[in-house]
């Protein structure tokens, strides 16, 4: 019968323990630094293009409503 427990027990209690030099663990920063970077680029351009998107989904909008409102404005005075 399994519990639990079992995988506690079977499972080592340490995990593996690597050592590089410090050239390689600076390339190793420099790299995940450098992924990081890249990805807040791409995250900002998408931002700013859906931002953009945004700005003239709401101007088409605007010049709609106001069309509408001259109209409307206009058929009043009739």
């Amino acid at each position: 019968m399994y519990s639990m427990f079992d995988l506690l027990f079977e499972t080592p209690s340490y995990r593996p323990v690597y050592v590089i030099s410090d050239s390689e663990m600076k390339e190793l920063k420099k790299n995940q630094h450098q992924e990081e970077l890249d990805e807040i680029t791409t995250q900002k351009v998408k931002l700013e293009d859906a931002f953009k998107a945004q700005i003239k989904h709401l101007e088409e909008r605007e010049k709609e409503l106001k069309k509408e409102l001259k109209v409307l404005s206009g058929s009043k005075n009739k």
